[in-house]
């Protein structure tokens, strides 16, 4: 891009229009070397500022190496009840794959704009396959400096159609990931008492697999707007691979204003709990609010993989976790409707957790 594009880019319709409907992303916007952020990225002050990071804490780092070893299934299981959150290295994916699927993140993203467009909503020719910026810039006051490639895995067929920049790459990542997931989901349903995953269990937990590629790019003010707003996944687990810049900030345990950051680390992959997951194991593990700060000097990448449930699979308490008399937080839920609730507005927090809670009446 040259700078006379940014000069030409005068009011909140030319920006959109540039970043969306042309298939540009703020990616396109920040490469015409703006020098102040258009004013629909200023996130109000409350979003943008973080008052109080911890820098003494940090998210568990676990050693997967001795999977069978029960001080790695403790830890597992304590991570999930105490932060949420937690990195394994020496997890069973090839550092190559993980290599792979970094290059082919920037390869997708270093497409010129008519080529990402083809994966837009009004063009893609699936919609498993999404290519947008921000989260949901219908429903958002303010938007998020992040443009993805969203990309559901229904079947090999439909995988076909995917970017042939980064197919092969993501296929690879998120398969060799399938053991990882498993060995935690098995370590973790011991805990709530269920000892072993059934055909119909397996379904509900990992029953469908959607893989981001996400971009934040040098953003001209980043101390004005977020890379994402707070939110916690709908996922049961989501499995996230981040490059070594950093920006993915947890909250902590010591209060509302708390945050701790989630430091690089080579080789590692963060594992965080999902919505689904609290709501299965009735509270007993943690979908914690998380969010990514914008970037001044550094273009930033991350690839997360969430594993679901079905969209026709109903989620509450698994019976495991009420079998002796604990009475339920929440109620049983059609998977797709959680789901549609969370997308239809902006992020909020650990809002959407609330949609399945029992409501008391008196």
């Amino acid at each position: 891009m040259v700078p006379a594009v940014s000069a030409s880019l005068n009011g909140s319709s030319d920006v959109t229009d540039f970043v969306i409907n042309q298939g540009h992303g703020v990616k396109g916007l920040s490469e015409t070397g703006i020098k102040a952020l258009p004013k629909q990225y200023i996130q109000p002050l409350q979003e943008r500022v973080i008052t109080k990071i911890e820098p003494r804490e940090s998210i568990p780092v676990i050693d997967m190496s001795k999977w069978d070893d029960p001080q790695v299934a403790n830890s597992i299981c304590d991570a999930a009840e105490k932060w949420g959150f937690f990195q394994v290295v020496n997890h069973g994916v090839p550092l190559e794959v993980l290599d792979n699927v970094k290059k082919a993140t920037y390869g997708f993203f270093g497409l010129p704009a008519e080529e990402k467009r083809k994966y837009s909503k009004e063009n893609s020719p699936s919609n498993n396959i999404r290519f947008g910026t921000s989260f949901s810039p219908q429903a958002e006051k303010a938007l998020e400096w992040k443009d993805y490639l969203s990309l559901f895995y229904v079947s090999e067929e439909e995988a076909a159609l995917w970017p042939p920049v980064c197919k092969d790459q993501i296929l690879e990542y998120m398969m060799s990931s399938k053991p990882l997931i498993n060995h935690l989901l098995q370590v973790l349903m011991k805990r709530l008492n269920v000892n072993e995953i059934d055909e119909t269990k397996q379904n509900l937990l990992t029953g469908s697999v959607r893989t981001n590629i996400n971009y934040y790019p040098i953003c001209p003010n980043p101390e004005l707007t977020v890379g994402i707003g707070r939110h916690s996944d709908v996922s049961t687990l989501t499995v996230l691979l981040q490059d070594s810049v950093g920006g993915l900030y947890v909250r902590g345990n010591e209060g509302e204003d708390s945050w701790i950051h989630v430091p690089p680390i080579d080789g590692a992959i963060v594992i965080n709990i999902g919505d689904a997951l609290q709501i299965m194991s009735n509270g007993r593990y943690r979908s914690v609010e998380h969010r990514v700060t914008a970037n001044g000097s550094s273009n930033r990448i991350s690839v997360p993989i969430f594993v679901n449930p079905r969209p026709q699979d109903i989620i509450g308490p698994l019976p495991e976790t009420l079998a002796n008399g604990e009475k339920p937080i929440y109620k049983q839920v059609l998977y797709s409707d959680y789901v549609r609730h969370f997308f239809k507005k902006a992020h909020d927090g650990k809002d959407t957790v609330d949609f399945a809670k029992i409501t008391e009446s008196y």
